[in-house]
C-alpha cells in the first residue's frame, strides 16, 4: 500500500515505489553480529529486509509523515496514507509493498541543517513498550548519519503523533556534487524495535537532482 503526496512547500517531492532489490558488492553484515539487535553502521545499506511484515505483531501503521525546515518553519512535504481498500485479489499483493519509498529533492535540500519530522501512526490491540527507531543514511557505502529516536510507550488501539528533530551533517561541496549527479545512490534503512526486538524494516533512496 502506498502513500499519496500533498503539495510541498519547499525543495522536495516524493513518490512511492514498489519493492526493489538493492545492489552492492560488499558483504552483508549478519544481524547475529549486532549488539542487542542494533543494525551495524559499517555494513552499508542492506540488500535485504531483516524482518517480514508478519513480524509487525503490534500492527504499527504509519498514516502521515511531514517534514519542515526548523529554521523557517516551511513545510517541505507531507504524505498521507490513503484509506485501505478490500478490493482486488490479495494473492497478487506484494508483501513488501509500502516498505520502500523513493524521495526526489532539489539540491537545496542538502544545505538544510535541521528539519522536524512529524509522524502519525496507529497501533493494534497490544501495548507497545520502548518503541524505538534506528535510521542509517548512506551515500554508496559511506555512512552519512545515524539517527536514534525513541517513541516511548503506546497504549493499545491508539493514534499517536510525535516530532523528531533531524540534525543533518555538514557535507563537503564534493560530496554534495556527487550526491546530486548520482541520484538514488543515497539510501537509508529504518529499523523499528519494540523492547529491543526488531519488528519493522523500511528502505528508501533519494535523488537531489530535481528542479529548482
Amino acid at each position: 500500500m502506498g502513500l499519496e503526496r500533498r503539495p510541498p512547500g519547499g525543495p522536495g517531492c516524493w513518490r512511492h515505489m514498489p519493492h526493489r532489490r538493492w545492489h552492492r558488492k560488499s558483504p552483508v553484515c549478519q544481524p547475529a553480529l549486532w549488539p542487542r539487535q542494533e543494525p551495524c553502521e559499517a555494513c552499508g545499506p542492506r540488500l535485504d529486509y531483516l524482518c517480514g511484515p508478519e513480524d509487525n505483531v503490534y500492527n504499527i501503521d504509519f498514516t502521515r509523515f511531514k517534514i519542515r525546515d526548523m529554521e523557517t518553519g516551511t513545510v517541505l512535504f507531507e504524505i498521507t496514507k490513503p484509506p485501505s481498500s478490500n478490493k482486488g485479489d490479495k494473492r497478487d499483493v506484494d508483501p513488501n509493498a509500502g516498505r520502500f519509498v523513493r524521495y526526489q529533492f532539489t539540491p537545496a535540500f542538502l544545505r538544510l541543517r535541521q528539519v522536524g519530522a512529524t509522524v502519525e501512526f496507529t497501533v493494534g490491540d497490544l501495548p507497545i513498550n520502548n518503541f524505538r527507531m534506528i535510521e542509517r543514511h548512506y551515500f554508496r557505502e559511506q555512512l552519512l548519519k545515524s539517527f536514534d529516536f525513541e517513541f516511548g510507550f503506546c497504549i493499545p488501539s491508539s493514534k499517536n503523533t510525535c516530532e523528531h528533530i533531524y540534525e543533518f551533517p555538514a557535507l563537503s561541496e564534493e560530496i554534495m556534487r556527487e550526491m546530486i549527479h548520482h541520484p538514488y545512490e543515497t539510501q537509508s534503512d529504518s529499523f523499528y524495535f519494540v523492547d529491543n526486538k526488531l519488528v519493522m524494516h523500511n528502505k528508501a533512496d533519494y535523488s537531489y537532482s530535481g528542479g529548482p
